[in-house]
């Protein structure tokens, strides 16, 4: 009996505010799509970070005979140079940080120069001796880096210490701007359908109001009264968070997975199961929008 009574209760709310309540479905789902967004974004950085900041190296470009760098005034880089700074990399003081040193020579960077370039006609100018014979070092921890490159930076003989974080930071810095954008708009949003649920509940309450009143003198408990109007709003939070997860398993679907992942195959990208891994989450938030409007309307409006 009392199962069916909160029932109809839902059912009669739900009808008389039908439009309120079809917006906080919609204000819901969009403030969670944002939510689902943000957090996906970041969820990509950390797999590309974890995919290529273990493949990242530190290159250090030795002088070349026509370089103008200070540490190159003596010309090419010669043997005892290399072995010179062979030697720093291979010393205790930066064993806990080189974890492996190639020595590219002049042929194998032309080589590997023309796998990338050798299609294009200014590339067939290029020979072998204008090649930079350079070291490539595998760091233990790829965030080290300024401790290496301290230690060879203007040598005679190095030219140029580079570190390919540097490449892929601007990358990760615009997915990180853009994951703060998504989760700004996101706090917008469930802003605004903490204040829709609220006023929905509120118009429930106060159209009902008379039915309140008798339920409280014949003795009903506040419980009893207020679980109608709180299912209302869990209802719709939990109907807009259901398409909110259902949009971002479309988008990773058809978008990311269909799209992207065919044309840039080198890109470790986000997955529908990580879509299913943060749907509770979404759902939990949904939920927790519900409860906070609820708290903030019923102990009000369906006083006596």
């Amino acid at each position: 009996m009392r199962v069916r009574f909160v029932l109809s209760q839902i059912g009669n709310g739900l009808r008389r505010n039908m439009a309120m309540a079809t917006s906080v479905v919609l204000v819901t789902f969009i403030s969670l799509t944002f939510v689902g967004a943000a957090i996906l974004l970041q969820m990509q950085v950390a797999n590309m970070k974890d995919d290529w900041y273990d493949k990242v190296e530190v290159s250090i470009f030795l002088c070349p005979g026509d370089s103008f760098a200070a540490t190159c005034a003596g010309g090419e880089v010669t043997e005892q140079q290399v072995e010179e700074i062979q030697g720093v990399l291979a010393s205790e003081a930066l064993s806990d940080y080189v974890e492996e040193v190639y020595v590219e020579t002049q042929e194998e960077a032309f080589v590997a120069f023309q796998e990338q370039f050798g299609d294009q006609d200014w590339a067939q100018r290029i020979t072998v001796d204008q090649m930079q014979i350079s070291l490539r070092v595998k760091l233990v921890d790829p965030e080290l880096y300024q401790v290496v490159a301290d230690e060879v930076a203007g040598r005679d003989g190095v030219e140029e210490v580079v570190d390919q974080r540097s490449i892929l930071e601007p990358l990760f810095l615009i997915l990180n701007r853009t994951t703060v954008m998504a989760a700004g708009l996101a706090a917008l949003m469930i802003i605004t359908a903490i204040l829709l649920i609220t006023t929905t509940i509120r118009l429930s309450a106060m159209s009902r109001q008379r039915e309140t009143s008798i339920m409280r003198l014949v003795g009903a408990s506040n419980l009893f009264i207020q679980l109608p109007f709180m299912l209302e709003g869990a209802i719709a939070a939990l109907l807009g968070a259901l398409l909110a997860i259902g949009g971002l398993w479309l988008g990773v679907r058809y978008i990311v997975e269909d799209w992207l992942a065919g044309t840039v195959q080198w890109v470790n990208f986000v997955s529908t199961s990580d879509v299913w891994l943060i749907a509770p989450i979404l759902i939990g938030i949904g939920i927790a929008l519900a409860a906070i409007s609820s708290l903030v309307t019923l102990s009000r409006y369906t006083k006596v």
